[in-house]
This record gives structure tokens, sequence and C-alpha cells, in this order.
């Protein structure tokens, strides 16, 4: 089985926009970090701290839902939560789909959810605490702008990953709320939806119930902000020393990312057109087993993607589908390694280094450009080439 590799728009035709109306200005590198790899540094300010988490409905843990539509949501917004929270191990956390039936994910792979809309209202009825939402290609999508609707009023916290804001925005649970998403959306979001203070200084916004965050790879810290505000500083800590999380703080700057002329503009033009127009792609597979961790396969998967060069698919040594390390189930596109070039392992130690990992690799195999686009793409504030 095959699949094109898509793009989400938004990352293309708004981006070029954005570097059109900033001619003339290049942009800054992103900040480095400072920290040493695997050491926790920092924890979220009090200033963007998510609410403590506090029991509902004589429940004994909270109910964390992880939304996504079936025809198209983002890898990485919709998993790496996913992962973390179940890594956390503190509620139960399910992954959801609109409809019945596997979720398409972007730019690859297929998840097979644990309950769709109709099946998790009938085991939820009070709703859930926690509502996460990544991005999504059908943002408007009537069934999960309604039962976005309905968990607000029943009183739970909505946290969008990356564009999932524009999705709580469409819904109206945003207006009057702060909040950011990816940079490239900026323009586009302050025109559609003025009723939103919209912020572009901070990976995440916790703002009542109402959480955001910046683009793809601040999952990361999100997730663990969440980890914070249900269980702890300690056990927010533990969890990012097992992942090899440096820190969750919501210090950013994404100004930087911006594709203005300069390096920025033309690493994101071959990420976004030159590689695609001027090289073949190799068919790459992901190796994915029984027990992998969500977030090393979102990142490499989702990495690798973006890169122009390549096309990833899930390679498993038969067709049955695969459960990951916390309950995902994963539904392999080719049998074996022989159908692909090349075949990726997806590290099982610290999978939020995978992406440090996968890029260093990017950048071995075809070249800085290309893996500082990815960077960019993924607003991620820790690489330079």
């Amino acid at each position: 089985m095959t699949r094109s590799v898509a793009v989400p728009a938004h990352l293309s035709l708004l981006a070029l926009a954005g570097f059109v109306a900033g001619c003339g200005a290049v942009a800054a590198a992103p900040p480095k970090a400072s920290s040493r790899v695997g050491e926790v540094v920092a924890v979220s300010s009090s200033a963007e701290r998510i609410e403590p988490y506090r029991a509902r409905f004589g429940r004994a843990r909270p109910v964390i839902a992880v939304i996504g539509v079936n025809s198209g949501t983002e890898l990485t917004d919709y998993v790496i939560p996913y992962g973390i929270l179940r890594q956390a191990d503190l509620g139960d956390v399910v992954a959801v789909a609109t409809e019945a039936g596997p979720i398409a994910m972007r730019p690859t792979l297929r998840v097979r959810p644990q309950a769709s809309i109709a099946e998790f209202d009938a085991r939820f009825p009070d709703g859930a605490d926690y509502v996460v939402v990544p991005a999504v290609v059908r943002r408007n999508d009537p069934v999960l702008l309604g039962w976005i609707r309905q968990q607000a009023a029943k009183g739970g916290t909505l946290v969008s990953i990356c564009d999932g804001a524009l999705v709580l925005a469409a819904s109206g649970v945003m207006d009057g709320h702060r909040a950011t998403a990816h940079w490239a959306t900026d323009g586009y979001r302050r025109k559609t939806y003025p009723q939103v203070r919209w912020v572009e200084d901070r990976r995440y916004v916790a703002d009542g119930k109402v959480v955001s965050s910046a683009g793809i790879s601040a999952a990361v810290p999100t997730s663990l902000a969440l980890v914070e505000a249900i269980a702890g500083h300690e056990r927010a800590a533990a969890v990012a020393a097992e992942i090899g999380a440096t820190d969750w703080s919501p210090i950013h700057d994404s100004r930087p990312f911006h594709p203005r002329f300069g390096r920025n503009l033309s690493a994101f033009a071959a990420t976004e057109y030159f590689n695609r127009w001027f090289h073949r792609p190799q068919t790459l597979g992901i190796a994915v087993h029984t027990g992998t961790d969500e977030v090393a396969l979102a990142f490499a998967a989702d990495a690798y993607s973006r890169t122009g060069r390549a096309r990833v698919f899930a390679v498993a040594p038969t067709d049955a589908p695969v459960e990951t390390r916390h309950g995902l189930v994963v539904l392999p596109d080719m049998i074996g390694a022989r159908p692909v070039e090349r075949t990726v392992a997806v590290p099982a130690d610290k999978p939020a280094l995978t992406l440090d990992r996968a890029l260093a690799e990017i950048a071995r195999r075809f070249g800085s450009q290309t893996a500082y686009g990815v960077a960019l793409t993924f607003e991620y504030p820790n690489f330079h080439g």
C-alpha cells in the first residue's frame, strides 16, 4: 500500500505569504538552548501555569481525550501528548476519533483510535476533564466543533496543539482568551479570529480552561505542563527526565522562524518546493513493532516526511495491527523491509531526543539546509544545522 506524503497547506501557502510580507528582513537563527541534553533545568512560569487539576464527578483520576478527525490529523500533535500523558500514568487517556475506523495521520501513518466520539460519550457522559485538540485537515468539521463545544460546556479544559488552536477558535470557545499557534498561521488567525487575543512569544499559553501551544514541537513542553497541573512538579520532572526533555518552559520567540529572505527562506523553499521538484523521493520505512514508543515514532516519521526527499511508510513483519508502548494501535503500510529503499529504527530510549537525532541524520543524508527547513516547520528552537 502506498500513499503520497502531504504537507499541510498552512505550512506552505500561508508561510509563503508571510515571507512576501516580510521582504528585506533577515531572520535570526532560533535561540540556542543553554542546557545540557537530559538535564531538566526549567518548569513553567507562573504566568502560563495550567490550573491545577480538581477532581470532578467522584473520579479518582482525570479523564483525558485526545481527539482526531479520521480524514486527516497531524501525527505529532496527536500522538506525542497521548504518549507523554500515558507515560505519566496520571489518568484515563483515550485516543478518540470523530468516527469509527482508522485515522489518516498527516503527513504519514495510520492509527486506530480507541473510541469514536459516540463511544467516548457513552463511556464518559459527564465529559472529559481535558481534551487535547491537534491540527486537523477539516478544522471546520461540524461534528468535531459541536463535540468541543459540548465538552467545554461540561467544564473540560481544552488543550490545543499547534494549529489545533484554529479548531478551538472556529468553535468559539477561545473567544476572549489569550492563545497561540504555529507561526505560519499568525496573520491568518489574527484576521479570521480577531476575537481571540493571539500572542506569539510563548511555547504555550494557559488562560483558564483554554490552553494552546505554538508549532509542532511544542507538543512536548505543553504535555509536560499538563502533567505538572495534574500530578505536580516532581512527577512532571520525572517524566521529563525519562523521555529526555530538558525543560517545559513557556519562554519562546516565534519571530525567528518566519521564512524571510536569508537562510530561513532558502531552507523553507528547499523542503517545501525544491526538494520535491528536483529529487526523486526515497521510500523510507519506519520499523514498527509491539512496544514502539509513541513519541519517538511520531517524531521520526514526521521529520523525515517533511524533508521533501522521502516518502515514509510504517513497516512491520506482518500486516497485523501493531500495539505501541502505551496501547495505541498503528496499522502497517508495508510488510517486511524489501519494498523500501531504507529502514529507520525508532529509538527505544529518551524518545524526546528523537527529533534531534532525526535532524542530525537528515542533515547528513540530505544536507543541513533541508534539516534546518524541517526544524523551521517544527518551530523547534534547539536546532541550527
